[in-house]
C-alpha cells in the first residue's frame, strides 16, 4: 500500500476510491446466447445522448453514485464530494485521477473554505486507469449489469442505471474484487 494511504489508515481516515463516466443510449453490445437460427436484434437510435455519472467506492465495499444529465463541472464535483461527506462519517482520503475537473478553481475554493479538515485529495498517475478500482465499477455495470440494453430516452436509461446500481451494491463481492484487482 502506498504512503498516502497508510498514513490515511492511521489516521483513521476513510479510504474511497473516485471517477466518472458517461452512459449513452447506444447499448453496450456483449455476446449473449439466442435459439439456433433466432439472431438478436437491437433497435436503437443513433445519438449523442448520454447520462455522466459519478461514483465512490470505499474499502468496505460501499458504493454511492450521482448522475446527471450534463458533463461534470468542479461545482458538480464539490457537490459530489459533499454528497460523499453527509453518507461517510469522519475524514476521508479521496483517490483519483487527474481530470481537470478534480484540480478546478471550485474544489480548491471548497477546500479553503474547511474542507480541507475531513478531506484529503489523492491523484493517481496520469494514465493509469488499471490502478483505480473504480473503473471496474463502470465496466460491471456496462459490460454485465446494462448489457445489451436499449433505452429510448434518458429518462429510462436514468431508471435502468439505477436499478443496475441497486443491484450491484448488494454484490459486495464483485466491489471488493474490484479494489483487489489493482492490489489494494
Amino acid at each position: 500500500m502506498a504512503f498516502p494511504e497508510k498514513r490515511a489508515l492511521k489516521e483513521g481516515r476513510t479510504i474511497v476510491f473516485c471517477d466518472q463516466s458517461g452512459f449513452y443510449l447506444l447499448p453496450m453490445v456483449v455476446r449473449t446466447y439466442a435459439p439456433v437460427g433466432k439472431t438478436p436484434i437491437l433497435h436503437e437510435e443513433l445519438t449523442r445522448d448520454h447520462l455522466s455519472a459519478m461514483s465512490a467506492i470505499t474499502l468496505d465495499g460501499k458504493l454511492y453514485m450521482v448522475e446527471q444529465e450534463k458533463a461534470f463541472k468542479g461545482e458538480d464535483v464539490v457537490r459530489f464530494l459533499k454528497h460523499l461527506m453527509r453518507q461517510i462519517e469522519g475524514k476521508l482520503l479521496i483517490i483519483w485521477d487527474g481530470s481537470p475537473i478534480h484540480r478546478s478553481k471550485a474544489v480548491k475554493e471548497f477546500l479553503a473554505d474547511g474542507a480541507a479538515k475531513r478531506l484529503q485529495l489523492e491523484q493517481l498517475p496520469g494514465y493509469a486507469p488499471d490502478l483505480n478500482p473504480d473503473e471496474g465499477i463502470w465496466k460491471h455495470l456496462k459490460c454485465v449489469e446494462l448489457k445489451n440494453l436499449c433505452c429510448q430516452s434518458l429518462s429510462e436509461l436514468r431508471v435502468e442505471l439505477r436499478k443496475a446500481k441497486e443491484r450491484l451494491r448488494h454484490k459486495r463481492d464483485v466491489i471488493l474484487g474490484c479494489i483487489r484487482q489493482p492490489g489494494f
